[in-house]
């Protein structure tokens, strides 16, 4: 699961995302998937970046916040730490793996937006073994900011 955030003249705002992968190995590129319906796309139509954010098993919080509330009512931005990063994509200060995208094109997929990136920012690696990812399993218990 990740936590997609972007900025624009339209705001700031983030999703919790369970529809992501890379998708080229040279040129690099990845691509994420919004709802329509969601408050993170319609900032994310005017954005140049996105930046995604993987979520690990301790960051339940974190998807709880980014999942279950809408940037419609709520500032989500308020309630954690944050930094701008590339034209002011926030990067979550609590999530360790993160990268930020610029926006080369858009598919069109239904309900859902397809935001082709191309890397431009990375957060650093870490050391060790890679730690417990958060699975879409351990969150089907949430109630979403608004329907898929």
């Amino acid at each position: 699961m990740y936590v997609v955030t972007a900025a624009s003249a339209a705001g700031r705002a983030g999703c919790l995302v369970g529809f992501a992968s890379q998708c080229s190995i040279d040129p690099p590129r990845f691509t994420v998937w919004l709802s329509t319906a969601n408050h993170t796309y319609r900032v994310a139509r005017e954005a140049e970046y996105l930046t995604v954010h993987l979520l690990r098993q301790e960051d339940r919080a974190l998807a709880e916040l980014f999942g279950e509330e809408t940037g419609d009512r709520v500032d989500k931005f308020s309630a954690v730490g944050w930094r701008p990063g590339e034209a002011g994509s926030p990067v979550l200060e609590q999530v360790c793996s993160w990268f930020t995208g610029r926006i080369e094109g858009r598919i069109e997929g239904g309900d859902h937006v397809g935001f082709l990136l191309a890397p431009v920012a990375v957060c650093p690696p870490i050391e060790g073994p890679p730690p417990p990812l958060l699975r879409y399993r351990a969150l089907r218990d949430l109630d979403p900011g608004h329907p898929a």
